[in-house]
């Protein structure tokens, strides 16, 4: 069965972003990707469109308002309508609060928490003129077990948990969300920490446990593949080794 649906992804360029990307294509999905950096969005569309896929493509720095509200504007301009927002463009330097590493702080909350308001924010108005649509929030078990360097970046993560689930109660009949929590997962999470022991215990932790992104890209393909009247509220993802 072909997905038929046309699904905006942030953070597209890489990790589970572009992982979702190349399943829902091959799925039949039409996709839009954003992400900061032109050059990886455009391998990912050339690799979807070689696949005999399709895909459109913008730079969007989800901390600009007006960038989400570009990239949905390209869907629809693309391919008349916005079916489903993939809400995961997130960073995580994590460290110590006596690091004080308060620029970091302000730039976990500006992507993670205003990021994902951002996308809402340019989805809503699509979704309400068309009678349906999908919010998919990726989140992280960071969250639902809070440990020592990731106080700010969980407190983000679980920010975004409460606007999913307010938004799920607000949404009605017509609108589905979702929030997707991965664990420990094979990407390039790491390489945005400045602090050299969480970057170290990251890494480390990383190459002992972690599965790749492609499992959570099929959670996600799980939740907007359901038929529009059943709504799959929260999925978590994670490895068996991990505690």
């Amino acid at each position: 069965m072909s997905l038929e649906k046309v699904v905006a992804i942030t953070g597209a360029g890489s990790g589970i972003g572009r992982a979702s990307a190349r399943l829902l294509a091959a799925r039949g999905g039409k996709l839009v990707l954003g992400g900061r950096r032109d050059a990886p969005l455009a391998a990912v569309a050339a690799e979807i469109e070689g696949a005999g896929g399709t895909a459109a493509y913008r730079q969007t720095d989800v901390t600009r308002r007006a960038d989400l509200d570009a990239l949905v504007k390209l869907a629809c301009d693309r391919y008349g309508r916005l079916d489903v927002l993939v809400n995961n463009a997130g960073i995580g330097p994590i460290s110590r609060f006596d690091a004080l590493k308060v620029d970091e702080w302000d730039a976990m909350i500006d992507v993670n928490i205003k990021g994902v308001l951002y996308g809402i924010a340019a989805a809503l108005p699509v979704f309400q003129r068309q009678g349906s649509g999908h919010i998919v929030n990726v989140v992280s078990t960071a969250g639902l077990r809070i440990v020592p360097t990731m106080g700010v970046y969980a407190a983000t993560k679980n920010a975004v948990r409460t606007i999913t689930e307010a938004l799920r109660q607000e949404a009605g009949a017509h609108l589905r969300v979702t929030e997707v929590s991965p664990g420990v997962i094979a990407t390039d999470f790491a390489d945005s920490m400045t602090d050299e022991a969480a970057k170290a215990a990251a890494r480390q932790r990383v190459s002992a446990i972690a599965i790749p992104p492609d499992a959570i890209a099929r959670g996600i393909a799980f939740a907007i593949e359901q038929p529009p009247e059943v709504d799959v509220g929260s999925i978590v993802i994670r490895p068996t080794a991990q505690d």
